[in-house]
């Protein structure tokens, strides 16, 4: 890869070329990236203290969360940076390690959430099974399949673009370096990567998507003979997570199931999936659920009271 690489810096465009856009956008995506890391943290500690939130909904949104804060904070922190920089480059190296880092965390929370449709279903579905299905050591099983996938995902990805030769243009017209404007620079032809890209990212996209829906049909057909409060209690349980399903898999999908010719369409896309989708899921998953917002005002009473008691 050396020796057909002359390349040794990419030059990153970002959202804007205004000026005074790039500075509205830094506040704007910097209280963004703020938002995110406190709400997905609280997320994480409420889920990890509480002894209540002890289901394994609430296990796999711990990891949802922390997913969260690691897929934005591969993209978002350099591209704050950049708004307010002359110089926006990134080495070659830091480039294929955010490239690795986006499709590693980005394709783990895309099998986190097709798992937390599964255990919704069984929960609605076979209610009466659901404890003896859903164990905990299922749990962790599925939480550590889903990072190994993200894993070999990324890694395919990773090893597809580090083939190609770099010896021509450095400029990526994008915030974060991604296969698809990163094949447009190759010195080489193209076409098969991309189809192998396309395969790869996009149908994991499509078919997980796929999964999503067809869950969330069985799950409103089995509703039909629930009671009236049932039927308002599941939806109220797979409201949250339908919402977060739609924010993040439409953009993604989008991006991924074609080769890529207009990359100002796809990095608008990307800020929904890398940016607002982990900042709104804390809002999504807390309001509309009781039982986190309950454990959150004891944590929070909690640490009040032992920081009174130090006083």
């Amino acid at each position: 890869m050396e020796n057909r690489t002359s390349v040794k810096e990419f030059i990153l465009l970002g959202l804007s070329v205004s000026q005074g856009a790039q500075k509205m956008c830094f506040v704007m995506f910097l209280l963004f990236y703020l938002m995110i890391v406190a709400g997905n943290l609280l997320i994480v500690s409420t889920v990890t203290s509480s002894q209540h939130l002890t289901s394994p909904m609430y296990f796999f949104l711990g990891y949802l969360s922390f997913v969260d804060i690691c897929y934005s904070s591969v993209t978002a922190p350099k591209m704050i940076a950049d708004l307010l920089a002359e110089n926006k480059t990134i080495s070659f190296v830091g480039c294929i390690a955010q490239l690795f880092g986006v499709h590693f965390f980005g394709c783990t929370e895309i099998f986190l959430l097709t798992v937390m449709a599964y255990d919704r279903y069984l929960a609605i579905c076979r209610p009466l099974h659901y404890t003896t299905l859903m164990t905990r050591r299922l749990c962790g099983q599925m939480v550590l399949s889903s990072w190994v996938g993200g894993f070999l995902h990324s890694l395919a990805q990773t090893l597809l673009t580090t083939q190609l030769p770099f010896c021509g243009p450095n400029t990526i017209d994008h915030y974060f370096c991604d296969v698809h404007p990163l094949l447009q620079l190759a010195c080489a032809d193209t076409y098969a990567v991309g189809v192998m890209v396309v395969a790869n990212s996009g149908m994991i996209a499509l078919s997980c998507f796929l999964i999503l829906v067809m869950s969330y049909a069985v799950i409103l057909v089995s509703l039909r003979s629930q009671t009236s409060e049932g039927w308002h209690k599941a939806l109220s349980t797979c409201g949250s997570h339908i919402t977060v399903v739609v924010l993040f898999f439409g953009p993604c999908t989008f991006v991924y199931i074609r080769p890529s010719s207009d990359l100002s369409e796809d990095k608008s896309m990307a800020v929904f999936y890398t940016i607002i989708t982990p900042m709104l899921n804390p809002l999504i998953y807390t309001l509309r659920n009781q039982e986190v917002k309950s454990a959150m005002r004891k944590l929070w009473c909690r640490k009040v009271g032992s920081e009174n008691r130090k006083v």
